[in-house]
């Protein structure tokens, strides 16, 4: 059943889904308790396994090694995350940024706000091509390529401007983030990303036809889903769908942001930032 590739793109939309929604209500937790240190340095066997299942796995050329790696590239991918969301990791500044400055010091002081996160996440994908360079499965390494790729395209689009942002789930910790978003009709990065994304999501599909081991077939299926899913993230940046409500019945009652009211200021009046 594993080797199904209807299965193995439904499993790649659930762990989206559903891990998504975890880290969401762990950060949501910890928001409410005062407890992101705890959250984050409690969930380091994640990180821990992520990374024993991508050296494992690395040597496994079948099915499960593909979901293997996988997964194991996800749980890396959402330890990160969710030092980030919590405060823990993120970077030196946390000031907010104020109005109407020149461009370059707006993306050096954007770039403050997420340093040490993005090099977090800059020197696990190096360590993860190490890992599986020279292997038969480097699915883990792909999975974790897709999500650093795409991740920074959404990020440089928060900052260039988009139609939609959604702060629903932003924790106390981050507050001071959304004044270096900026709201726009469009920009120029929007296009050259969906283009990226949606040749990514051709070439694994190619990969899935020319493709002739079952392992491989399951590993760009799921490579595929998650691109495409990626795809789908950046069009709700656009497009006016409540995309939200995918997690919100999983949450429990948001805690009071500080600085609401500086929130809803800067969406309504079109703040510059990342």
């Amino acid at each position: 059943m594993l080797s199904s590739l209807w299965i193995a793109a439904l499993a790649a939309l659930f762990l989206w889904w559903f891990s998504t929604g975890v880290i969401l209500m762990l950060v949501r937790h910890s928001d409410q308790r005062d407890k992101q240190m705890e959250v984050a340095v409690l969930s380091v066997p994640l990180l821990a396994l992520g990374g024993a299942g991508i050296w494992a796995t690395s040597t496994m050329a079948s099915v499960s090694g593909a979901y293997l790696a996988f997964l194991s590239a996800i749980a890396v991918w959402g330890w990160i995350e969710l030092s980030f969301l919590s405060g823990v990791i993120t970077g030196p500044n946390r000031a907010e940024c104020p109005p109407d400055v020149r461009p370059w010091e707006r993306f050096i002081r954007a770039w403050g706000t997420i340093a040490y996160h993005e090099m977090a996440l800059g020197a696990a994908l190096v360590a993860i091509g190490l890992v599986v360079l020279g292997g038969p499965n480097a699915f883990g390494f792909w999975t974790f390529s897709v999500l650093f790729f795409a991740r920074i395209s959404a990020k440089l689009n928060l900052f260039l401007g988009v139609p939609k942002i959604n702060l629903e789930f932003l924790p106390t910790s981050l507050s001071h983030l959304p004044s270096h978003f900026r709201i726009a009709r469009m920009n120029w990065l929007f296009p050259v990303s969906i283009t990226a994304l949606s040749f990514a999501v051709a070439c694994w599909l190619e990969r899935i036809h020319a493709s002739t081991a079952a392992g491989d077939k399951v590993g760009f299926v799921l490579l595929a889903a998650l691109t495409a899913l990626a795809l789908f993230e950046h069009w709700m940046m656009v497009l006016p769908v409540p995309d939200e409500k995918l997690w919100r019945w999983m949450l429990p009652a948001p805690k009071a942001l500080k600085s609401k009211n500086r929130l809803q200021k800067i969406i309504n009046e079109e703040a510059h930032g990342l």
